[in-house]
């Protein structure tokens, strides 16, 4: 059996906008460390243009929906976000069909 076989574990996507404050990327970052969460992956720029923000793109697999939906309404509620997107991609078998929930 390749990994290919294997089901893939949910994965939440984040994107953060909020102006350039050296604070908010620790403040959002705390949202997953005091859960015991390691982001999968973490991207961060600062997009220039009037007026410059701050955008913060995040990966984080085997959460459920709601522990997602959870974490996007913390990341809106911190001082300076001024918008959360969120995202869910669903296990799929490696044929591109849904894979039956047990």
């Amino acid at each position: 059996m390749s990994s290919y076989d294997l089901p893939q574990p949910a994965v939440s996507r984040f994107s953060v906008v909020a102006p350039p404050d050296p604070g908010v990327m620790p403040r959002v970052l705390e949202l997953f460390a005091k859960r015991g969460l390691v982001p999968d992956r973490w991207v961060s720029q600062v997009a220039a243009g009037p007026p410059p923000r701050l955008e913060i793109d995040i990966r984080a697999s085997g959460l459920d929906a709601r522990t997602s939906a959870y974490l996007a309404r913390c990341m809106g509620q911190i001082a300076l976000v001024e918008c959360v997107l969120t995202s869910e991609r669903t296990p799929t078998a490696a044929a591109g069909k849904p894979v039956a929930a047990a």
